[in-house]
């Protein structure tokens, strides 16, 4: 599938949101100078009907950020089916790199490219680092992914098949994380991270676009997204605010954060009512691997994008993780142990009967199943299959 070019070829520039520091988009700094902290776009598209094939991401071309066309893997356009009579996921595991994370990195390289990059740098718990992989092998562009040596063998497999070299850092996400950013900083590098350059969570923002299209142009009353880095929540946070702004919907529906409890700490923050982190998370095993973020860079705009629509954190234990994995595979929807997060959530009675969709964002082909969401033996069959 050919991209469609966007409708600006400007280069927008990066803001932070906390001093108002301008950052060009071609200057390779990756956060604020001033802060240190996350930038954001200084893009504010205008939506108005969608053109192009429904299941396409490029579909939303006209209020997405320019970046270099011809890289499409065939991304977006993720099917919506019901799980209940009030409850529908979409199945955002279908995408080229078998997770959302397409969404983002898409854009992400398709700039890098755009600025002349000598090579791409990222670092992720897996699924980013696979998205960025495939993209820069479709780009041409040479990769380096850095990961948590726990990263599950499949997923490091699947970014090494893309011929990128893998970095496993010892220690858990947060180190791997400060790896990376110390080696960003080498001439002709871009670092294509997907918590701190605003170019990703400018993609993600069609999930929710997508959504709108899917039901007939309104939002269910609730989305619920998993939080780790706070990527998917954000990027639909900021697809409601062009919706609701443009008056394509009257209302903007609650957003609902779902975290694994054993790293919980947005959660927690909002249960005590802080604007911003409190006191540190230790990090802890979890099924829900790729969201277990002890400190998230933008956990302040994670936190106000929730209580700006009336939404709420919720908690799984590591017990409704696996039951909800086999739920769903028995449904005929195999997700790895983080994708489920959200299902777990609502199986646990989390939203009530309220109107929702949540996302199934990564294959579980990527993982595995959860050991205690292993089917028993197989039966014995009769010579006739009866």
């Amino acid at each position: 599938m050919t991209s469609a070019a966007p409708s600006s070829t400007a280069l927008p520039d990066r803001l932070c949101p906390r001093d108002g520091t301008r950052v060009p988009l071609a200057d390779p700094a990756w956060c604020c100078p001033a802060c240190a902290g996350p930038l954001d776009l200084d893009f504010h598209p205008v939506p108005g009907p969608p053109a192009g094939p429904a299941t396409s991401l490029w579909r939303y071309a006209d209020i997405l950020p320019p970046a270099a066309p011809g890289i499409s893997l065939g991304e977006g356009g993720s099917p919506l089916v019901p799980l209940t009579e009030r409850v529908s996921a979409k199945l955002d595991f279908l995408m080229p790199t078998l997770s959302f994370k397409d969404r983002g990195a898409v854009l992400l390289v398709g700039l890098a490219q755009r600025l002349g990059a000598r090579e791409v740098l990222a670092d992720s718990s897996g699924n980013a680092g696979t998205s960025v992989a495939a993209y820069c092998a479709r780009a041409g562009l040479r990769c380096t992914v850095y990961v948590p040596e726990s990263t599950s063998p499949k997923k490091t497999e699947q970014i090494a098949a893309h011929g990128a070299r893998v970095v496993r850092v010892p220690g858990d996400r947060e180190a791997t994380a400060r790896a990376a950013r110390a080696a960003a900083d080498e001439p002709g590098v871009f670092y294509a991270s997907h918590v701190f350059h605003p170019y990703f969570t400018q993609g993600t923002k069609t999930y929710a676009h997508e959504l709108w299209d899917q039901l007939g142009g309104r939002l269910p009353e609730a989305l619920v997204v998993p939080v780790g880095n706070g990527t998917l929540l954000l990027g639909v946070a900021l697809a409601v605010e062009e919706l609701h702004g443009a008056g394509l919907i009257p209302h903007r529906p609650a957003l609902h954060a779902v975290q694994a409890e054993a790293v919980s700490p947005l959660a927690r923050a909002w249960r005590e009512g802080l604007d911003d982190l409190g006191g540190d998370t230790p990090a802890a095993p979890t099924l829900a691997e790729g969201i277990a973020i002890p400190r998230p860079p933008r956990a302040r705009q994670i936190l106000a994008a929730v209580r700006a629509t009336g939404g709420a954190f919720h908690t799984v234990p590591e017990s409704a993780i696996a039951p909800a994995q086999a739920d769903l595979a028995k449904r005929g929807l195999y997700v790895e142990a983080t994708g489920v997060a959200c299902w777990a959530a609502v199986r646990e009675g989390a939203l009530g009967d309220t109107e929702a969709v949540v996302p199934l964002c990564g294959a579980g082909l990527k993982t595995g199943m959860a050991p205690s969401a292993q089917p028993g033996p197989a039966q014995k069959t009769s010579p006739s299959g009866a």
